[in-house]
């Protein structure tokens, strides 16, 4: 799973590294599927992604998706957006499954059970989750609470619930308490390993936990 709504909350660096290690044949779980030539775009680009689950994959500037996708190296699982967030809070709740009635009666119901309720038609959804959640947060204090900044929160805390292990990228550390308690999003429990980003350099510079 990758955070971000679009570039916003989007852990670039830690897609970077991603990049730069041996993995491939991924299955990338996100809202878009990269754009421009960094990030998901550029992990695409590089052939390391076999399938992607997302809502909105194609966007102005997402040629690394569409190529890939028409050549028919990347297979796309499209999901409503409404639907694909839920489908990742419920597998961080413990949720087996959840009826919705988003996308009844569309192509993207077929091969999944479907229900009438109330005299309206419901699709059966299953959760989403990962082994890995690479997540961008605005500050963590030293036991990895996490804070995140206006709209790059978006899919990060439910990402973060909902994967074995949940890697995370700020731009600052603080002391363990300082943060105020009524403003921390993510508690450390869902949170692995923390890397502090220099936003000047743009690079990694200082991991812990």
């Amino acid at each position: 799973m990758v955070s971000g709504f679009g570039s916003a909350g989007q852990p670039v660096e830690l897609v970077e590294a991603l990049i730069e290690s041996a993995a491939t044949e991924l299955t990338i779980v996100s809202n878009n599927a990269g754009g421009g030539d960094v990030g998901l775009a550029a992990l695409i680009r590089e052939g390391r992604v076999r399938k992607v689950v997302c809502s909105f994959p194609r966007q102005v500037d997402s040629w690394h998706f569409d190529e890939a996708y028409r050549a028919g190296r990347l297979e796309l699982e499209l999901v409503p957006q409404g639907n694909l967030a839920e489908r990742i809070r419920a597998a961080g709740a413990g949720i087996g499954a959840f009826f919705t009635p988003t996308g009844y009666g569309t192509p993207l119901a077929e091969g999944k059970e479907t229900r009438v309720i109330d005299g309206r038609g419901y699709v059966l959804e299953h959760p989403l989750r990962a082994e890995v959640a690479l997540v961008a947060a605005h500050r963590s204090d030293r036991l990895g609470n996490l804070v995140y900044r206006k709209t790059a929160r978006n899919f990060g805390p439910i990402m973060a619930a909902a994967a074995e292990t949940t890697i995370v990228q700020v731009d600052e550390v603080v002391p363990t308490g300082s943060l105020d308690p009524e403003n921390v999003v993510t508690p450390c429990v869902y949170v692995d390993h923390v890397v502090r980003v220099d936003r000047d350099r743009a690079s990694l510079i200082g991991a812990f936990k």
